[in-house]
């Protein structure tokens, strides 16, 4: 998604509109989706391993995923953009294939990482080569390899950590905005700032259905699908030049989720199995509230997107604030940590 022309004022007015309109369609939209939820019996059912203890309609991303992509397609529309429609196709083909997965409770894994490959794949084929984040320091093709494992993590992760109420909303607002931030004081075109303040205002719409006692959850149809477009957004800044802001923006997620993956790995777990030993779930636990949690990571977030746009003052200063974005991040999850059982 790279710049669109036009003047930098009159892109953000555009913007904000479209942004404005796009929370309050799916703010709306919800509290007649959530009763047809219900009807059709389309309920997330608490297990061993849930954070939940309610029967709760699951699918409340069908309206935030109608509402990105509307508020995109309108964008587009007026700022065309070449690789932009087919991060919309590619959101479009993931919120169906999730949607299927949502309502079987579990399509085969080859074709939910199949669909997920090729809207990640596509994209980076269609982007031209002189488009790196390196700027030449390595080969263009180990990049794009990279960028495709980097990205299709990125979209699984952020379904991963969609785990209690709020957490998932809050994370979309913050990288959204900080996003939107970081490309409008740097003036990157237009494009940056737009999707990112689409992603935070559809969160926004959603957020107070699903904070404390959750009226619905996304499900994987919104989970997948904004995933899917927050990392196509962060690969935007990067591509840019700003490399330190996407790894900063999303910290607690890359964090939470990879430190996890690679612990249950180690100890011989079933990775894919659905489980409760993510910081924030030990948190939600140990705190005894999921908003205590929420509030706690929009704090973090905060931080974050000071670091992120102070990273774009040079690399020197970029570096330092990875390290302290590194640093605050870990602090809160040895915050929300339990303690260690002893044997015996």
């Amino acid at each position: 998604m790279s710049g669109a022309d036009g003047n930098w004022a009159d892109n953000w007015m555009i913007a904000a509109a479209v942004a404005a309109g796009t929370g309050l369609f799916v703010y709306l939209l919800l509290k007649p989706l959530i009763g047809w939820l219900h009807r059709r019996a389309i309920m997330d059912i608490p297990n061993d391993r849930s954070s939940h203890v309610e029967l709760t309609p699951r699918g409340g991303g069908i309206a935030t995923t109608a509402g990105m992509l509307l508020g995109l397609a309108i964008w587009i529309t007026l700022r065309p953009d070449a690789t932009a429609p087919l991060v919309l196709l590619g959101m479009a083909v993931l919120a169906m294939v999730s949607w299927l997965d949502d309502r079987s409770g579990g399509l085969p894994v080859g074709v939910r990482l199949g669909a997920q490959a090729v809207s990640v794949g596509v994209v980076l084929a269609m982007l031209p080569m002189e488009a790196t984040v390196t700027q030449g320091l390595a080969p263009a093709w180990l990049e794009r390899v990279v960028l495709f494992f980097a990205w299709m993590w990125f979209t699984n992760l952020f379904n991963f950590m969609d785990g209690i109420n709020g957490i998932t909303g809050v994370e979309m607002v913050t990288i959204g905005a900080g996003a939107a931030l970081v490309g409008g004081i740097s003036q990157t075109g237009g494009d940056v700032e737009a999707s990112g303040l689409i992603v935070a205002a559809a969160a926004l719409g959603f957020l107070p259905w699903n904070w404390g006692k959750a009226k619905v959850f996304l499900g994987d149809v919104g989970s997948i699908p904004a995933g899917y477009l927050l990392g196509g957004l962060l690969l935007a800044l990067a591509l840019s030049g700003h490399w330190a802001a996407a790894l900063i923006l999303p910290m607690y997620y890359w964090v939470d989720a990879t430190y996890t993956l690679l612990r249950r790995l180690l100890r011989g777990e079933k990775v894919w199995q659905a489980h409760r030993s993510h910081f924030y779930q030990q948190g939600a636990r140990k705190l005894g509230s999921h908003a205590a949690v929420a509030v706690r990571i929009a704090a973090l977030n905060l931080l974050l997107v000071v670091l992120a746009v102070a990273s774009s003052l040079g690399w020197q200063i970029a570096v330092g604030a990875i390290v302290i974005a590194i640093a605050a991040t870990i602090t809160l999850c040895r915050h929300f940590a339990e303690p260690v059982q002893p044997l015996g």
